[in-house]
């Protein structure tokens, strides 16, 4: 199973519309992404540090789980554009990716 990780890394000054990023986004993003492979989609938003009074390192990480990585890099040749032209929709976080191999 191949997981991609999209982070979005917290920052008071940036701006993260979740209403939209759920209902609107991730959406299209599975409806885009279905055909290529994609299995399923899980969202977490993030509620703190270690520190129960701490910030969460990143407001929101979702990731997207495919059977291979050939999938992946399929999926986003043909439809990466219009998934990150979304972007700015519902923030001005630059987001980090990470594609890794789940083990267990």
């Amino acid at each position: 199973m191949i997981k991609v990780t999209v982070m979005y890394p917290n920052d008071s000054d940036k701006k993260f519309d979740m209403d939209y990023y759920q209902n609107k986004h991730i959406p299209m993003t599975q409806g885009l992404l279905a055909s290529g492979g994609l299995v399923r989609v899980e969202l977490e938003k993030g509620i703190s540090g270690a520190d129960p009074n701490s910030p969460p390192t990143y407001v929101v990480v979702g990731n997207l789980y495919f059977n291979a990585v050939e999938e992946v890099h399929a999926a986003f040749s043909t439809h990466g554009r219009e998934i990150m032209g979304d972007i700015p929709n519902y923030t001005d976080i630059q987001p980090v990716f990470q594609i890794g191999e789940v083990i267990e």
